[in-house]
């Protein structure tokens, strides 16, 4: 895997997993949830969608290798 790929993973499952997570802490401690629910569809969408670009270039490495 080249080093571009494997940031641009990285950097999706963060968007995919990380931002939910910031934003359950932010809700945690301000109390209010709105926070929470208006990003979840947007980190969602954004770091699903980088996944399945930066999986199917991997996986056309692996044929070319």
């Amino acid at each position: 895997m080249k080093t571009g790929t494997k940031i641009a993973f990285f950097t999706a499952l963060f968007v995919l997993i990380g931002f939910p997570i910031i934003f359950t802490v932010i809700s945690l401690m301000i109390g209010d949830w709105k926070y929470l629910f208006y990003s979840l569809p947007g980190s969602f969408t954004a770091g699903f969608t980088s996944l399945i670009v930066t999986l199917k270039h991997i996986k056309d490495e692996r044929k070319a290798a």
